[in-house]
């Protein structure tokens, strides 16, 4: 297991990341994307909908809430990020596929 200060970087680089990638791709589809206090948010509107995706340190985990559902990313060493375990799915393409549900056009480059 990943020692806390371990676990911090690498959420907090997971998250810089997919901030980066999401802010780019808000502009070009409807919805708006924050970054505070360490919690990354992807706001949609007409039906309002909210996707919070946050680290939980305690358990060295990422948490996602979208579409009424949670998920838990832990660490792959092997593919060097966060991944559910039971399908291997990344964060990045977690979030992609959940945003296409409300956008089918959307593409996270």
């Amino acid at each position: 297991m990943l020692s806390e200060q371990e676990f911090q970087k690498k959420a907090d680089a997971a998250l810089e990341s997919l901030y980066s990638r999401l802010a780019q791709a808000a502009g070009d589809y409807d919805f708006d994307v924050d970054m505070n206090a360490g919690a990354l948010t992807v706001e949609f509107e007409d039906p309002r909908e909210r996707f919070v995706v946050s680290p939980n340190a305690p358990v060295r985990q990422i948490w996602v809430s979208a579409h009424v559902q949670s998920f838990k990313f832990d660490w792959s060493a092997e593919r060097g990020e966060f991944t559910l375990p039971a399908t291997g799915q990344s964060l990045a393409e977690m979030m992609a596929e959940a945003i296409r549900k409300r956008i089918p056009e959307f593409q996270l480059d």
